[in-house]
């Protein structure tokens, strides 16, 4: 008799993807999010494009499939968790607390500091700070009951403005499809900081290392055109990560009334070649 065929499984039940958030291949988490970021920025795009064309419904089913064949937003999730484990350095938490004690913050602070951690995987990233600081950890599809599940961008904006001491976009802006919706979150951000408070973000080093977009300088100028101050950056040639750390000034310049500079509501090519199209436009 011929052996019975085994069975394929999804995906999402392979025993390359791990269950827990731990996992001795880091190789297999980074593969999952980079294909979940093309599927999502794919999607995001086609449903801006089912408003004027219907037969782009067909594309946007198939797109919508393949996400679920990845295991949706949890399998994402579970990934990136995985990036953030301790048996990995741990998450990039630990860079934010180092900045704020190298400058003291924990000491002078009088009541607990407002921290906002956008994009939270985990609802104690911040435990080791708990005396100083009052974290409240939101995501879009949370994970556990004591991440509020939000989409940052439609907080209601009189509620935060100047609420927060402290806000986290921790690999947040790579995850936001749309060029100008990154850049709003940027402007919220801002919007709702006390003065002096400060706004942490980390990202994929290639978002400017290799985009056909943005660059240090262009994000420097972008940043300062919002009214941000910054104070520390850390990478390495050859890394992963960039962390970046800004402060809102005490004298805040308002921007509503500035005329954006053209250069930074389109994109403009940087650089030639095989580039990624990471941007940030206002």
């Amino acid at each position: 008799m011929p052996k019975a065929r085994k069975r394929k499984l999804p995906i999402t039940a392979s025993s390359n993807i791990p269950t827990s958030t731990t996992s001795s291949k880091p190789e297999s988490s980074r593969t999952i999010i980079r294909q979940f970021h093309v599927l999502l920025k794919q999607q995001a795009q086609l449903q801006r494009l089912l408003l004027s064309d219907p037969s782009k419904s067909a594309e946007l089913e198939d797109v919508e499939r393949k996400i679920e064949e990845l295991g949706g937003l949890q399998s994402y999730q579970r990934m990136s968790a995985i990036g953030q484990g301790n048996d990995r350095g741990g998450g990039s938490e630990k860079v934010f607390i180092g900045w704020l004690r190298e400058r003291s913050v924990h000491e002078t602070a009088g009541d607990k500091l407002k921290l906002l951690e956008v994009g939270a995987l985990k609802p104690d990233n911040y435990s080791s700070c708990s005396t100083w600081i009052q974290n409240t950890p939101m995501d879009l599809n949370s994970r556990h009951s004591s991440i509020l599940q939000q989409d940052f961008l439609l907080l209601d904006q009189e509620q935060n403005k100047q609420r927060w001491d402290l806000i986290s976009l921790s690999l947040v802006l790579n995850f936001v499809p749309e060029a100008v919706d990154r850049g709003l979150m940027l402007r919220l951000a801002h919007d709702f900081l006390v003065p002096e408070g400060y706004l942490f973000v980390a990202l994929p080093l290639p978002c400017l290392l290799n985009s056909r977009y943005l660059d240090f300088e262009k994000l420097k100028e972008l940043i300062a055109f919002l009214g941000f101050e910054e104070i520390q950056q850390k990478w390495k040639k050859g890394g992963k990560m960039v962390y970046l750390l800004y402060q809102k000034p005490r004298m805040d310049r308002a921007t509503e009334k500035r005329q954006v500079p053209a250069h930074l509501t389109r994109k403009v090519v940087i650089r030639q070649g095989n580039r990624n199209n990471f941007a940030i436009l206002l």
